[in-house]
């Protein structure tokens, strides 16, 4: 059982996933403090000085701290923008590679391409006889 849980353990995926976790779980800290300490207080300023984590209101016994929801809302959205720009920005990182990749093949003359398909049905036939 033991040996069935290491091979379990170690298949990639399992890896790719606890590193995912992992840098996920840096990347929430970075967000946090992106959202706490730099954008809430800019957006307390623009709107008057007002902290959404302290409105409330009492309902017979229970204090319904509504300010909450609304600052945690503001989190994710906050938080889905900055991931949004992030996958933006490594979409754009990755279409400038392949757009170089794609400059740097060759452009092959007619007189090539033709000398490229003989070469190709050539070594498809010795594989068919071999």
């Amino acid at each position: 059982m033991w040996k069935e849980f290491k091979e379990f353990a170690m298949r990639g995926n399992i890896v790719d996933l606890a590193i995912g976790v992992i840098i996920g779980g840096a990347f929430n800290k970075i967000v946090s403090s992106l959202v706490n300490d730099m954008v809430m207080p800019l957006l307390g300023l623009l709107l008057g000085g007002l902290d959404f984590s302290s409105l409330s209101f009492q309902f017979g016994k229970a204090n319904i701290k509504y300010g909450m929801f609304i600052q945690t809302i503001v989190d994710f959205l906050i938080v889905a923008f900055s991931i949004f720009l992030l996958v933006k920005g490594l979409n754009k990182l990755h279409q400038r590679k392949k757009q170089e990749k794609i400059e740097e093949q060759p452009v092959l003359s007619k007189q090539e391409e033709l000398l490229s398909e003989i070469r190709d049905l050539l070594k498809q036939q010795q594989r068919e006889r071999g």
